[in-house]
């Protein structure tokens, strides 16, 4: 997959990963790439959540702030 996935593409990933990991014999050096890669793609993962979650808190505020306005005559 690509060096920079969004969300979608990260958990698809990871859990290709997780696949590999549960059904293959993998080495030691492919082990090691493997979790690399892993925590890049949960890194994107939170971030991506993060940001997302700031972007809810900020429309529900908005939408309060709205509401507030409407019921002050």
């Amino acid at each position: 997959m690509s060096k920079n996935p969004n969300y979608s593409q990260a958990i698809e990933e990871l859990e290709n990963i997780v696949s590999e990991l549960e059904n293959e014999n993998v080495s030691v050096e492919e082990l090691s790439r493997k979790v690399k890669r892993a925590s890049e793609l949960i890194s994107i993962c939170k971030t991506a959540l993060h940001i997302t979650e700031q972007e809810v808190k900020n429309i529900l505020e908005d939408l309060n702030r709205e509401e507030n306005k409407k019921e002050k005559p």
